[in-house]
């Protein structure tokens, strides 16, 4: 429908998490993994070194949008790589030849590979110092009046404030995370599906970036 497909030269694309679960490895052993529906993309534009001063491609995650939800210059934008509209974009770094309009699926990656997620963590409000920071807090005896307090945040005769970067009760989580060297553990090209060993950022259908980790290892 767009483009060719290309092979393992792209070295990422998007995904949603869709949650965890178990498989069984080749020795028997049970690991938990989270599963990603991974692609599939398309190639939006293409960075090159001689017009944009590094080399690196655009990609979209293929998803049902209106196209009444875009503005005119990303409209624009779409109508001249001849692609549908997308929510959700990303540069990736790639080898060989990429060209726009390409299709980029989950097959990229291999079993065994070692890649990176991007994702942003559950928001979880507004908190104190002991989850947030894990403060052991005061006694929890009678009378002791002091249990999840901070305790002291600076002296008051020098410098007579509160010093930057001081730990304390606030907003916590909805930040972008980035867990590096994960294991892919299964592919499912049919069904866009990867599985990767541990767990990732973000709760059900969170948004993600997967890519191949910079000293990581391939598959065979």
């Amino acid at each position: 429908m767009f483009g060719s497909k290309v092979d393992e030269m792209i070295q990422g694309l998007i995904g949603k998490k869709v949650g965890m679960t178990q498989v069984f490895g080749e020795d028997g052993a049970l690991i938990p993994v989270t599963v990603i529906q991974a692609g599939p993309c398309l190639v939006v534009q293409k960075k090159t070194n001689e017009k944009d001063g590094y080399n690196a491609v655009q990609v979209g995650l293929v998803e049902k949008i209106s196209a009444r939800r875009q503005n005119t210059p990303m409209k624009g934008h779409f109508e001249k790589a001849g692609v549908p509209p997308m929510r959700t974009l990303a540069e990736f770094e790639y080898e060989g030849d990429a060209n726009v309009g390409d299709r980029v699926a989950v097959d990229i990656f291999k079993p065994g590979d070692t890649i990176d997620v991007v994702g942003k963590s559950k928001g979880k409000g507004f908190q104190g110092v002991v989850k947030r920071h894990g403060f052991r807090g005061g006694r929890a005896t009678h009378g002791s009046m002091f249990h999840r307090a901070p305790g002291s945040i600076g002296a008051s005769a020098f410098p007579s404030r509160v010093m930057k970067g001081m730990r304390m009760a606030g907003r916590m989580g909805g930040d972008q995370v980035t867990v590096k060297n994960l294991r892919v553990a299964k592919i499912d090209a049919e069904n866009n599906l990867i599985y990767v060993r541990g767990a990732i950022p973000g709760g059900r259908n969170a948004l993600v970036v997967l890519r191949l980790a910079k000293n990581g290892k391939r598959g065979e």
